[in-house]
């Protein structure tokens, strides 16, 4: 039996060595770190933006931080519709709305993580401005049965959703954009769940108001808003030092 259990010992000892130590497991002090995130909010599609963070230390429980999101932005009445060819398109869209937000907040920590376990958690604000790309949403109709013609969509001229065979190419027609200036505000709670002060994975949940100078015709035949307000979460990942 002692010869069992010194045998096994050996080897535990030995399987345990072979792994390389973090030497940063436990430690959450950390002066810098820089996040990257996937979007998901109540006026984008299945993935609703991209999210860059850089975060500096103020003191112990408060940070500064400013950061970057490229977002598609949807009127609520978008629904999505299958041809006859069997392309999928959006009746009534005349154009994309693309919001770039440049921004800068404050984070504070309610709830810091106990060694090796458990979530930090911290509540956040940011303000910013926003420049929307208003770019036009193209799609290919049967003008008869052996022409088709592919431009921007037009209430007046396309009136038949059952002549549109699908949509144009990724970002065609984005040189003919226009654009709308606005500001952004927006509040969040935050959750962290790595162990390694090297490392950070988590989520935020957050609402956030956004507003431009002007209405943004993303559907001629609806209402459409100068204010958009909107939930949403954020997987965040990346790294600090």
């Amino acid at each position: 039996m002692k010869l069992k259990f010194l045998l096994f010992a050996l080897l535990f000892s030995i399987s345990f060595s072979a792994f390389p130590q973090r030497d940063d497991i436990g430690n959450y002090e950390y002066d810098k770190e820089y996040l990257f995130g996937l979007n998901k909010n109540t006026n984008g599609g299945l993935i609703g933006g991209l999210v860059f963070k850089a975060g500096t230390r103020i003191d112990d429980s408060q940070f500064s931080f400013w950061g970057i999101e490229l977002s598609n932005v949807k009127n609520p009445k978008e629904a999505r519709y299958n041809t006859v060819l069997g392309n999928s398109y959006i009746f009534g869209k005349s154009n994309y709305l693309y919001a770039i937000r440049p921004h800068y907040g404050r984070e504070l920590i309610l709830f810091k993580k106990a060694p090796n376990q458990g979530v930090q958690v911290s509540a956040l604000g940011a303000i910013g401005p926003t420049l929307g790309i208003i770019a036009p949403y193209y799609i290919e109709y049967a003008v008869n049965r052996v022409e088709t013609v592919t431009e921007q969509y037009d209430p007046e001229i396309h009136q038949s959703r059952f002549n549109i065979l699908g949509t144009g190419r990724l970002f065609q027609g984005l040189g003919q954009s226009d654009v709308a200036f606005g500001a952004t505000v927006k509040a969040a709670i935050n959750f962290e769940f790595g162990v390694f002060k090297s490392s950070a994975t988590g989520l935020e949940l957050g609402y956030m108001l956004e507003g431009y100078s002007k209405e943004i015709p993303l559907i001629p035949t609806t209402e459409n808003n100068q204010i958009f307000q909107s939930a949403y979460l954020t997987f965040f990942y990346g790294f600090r030092k």
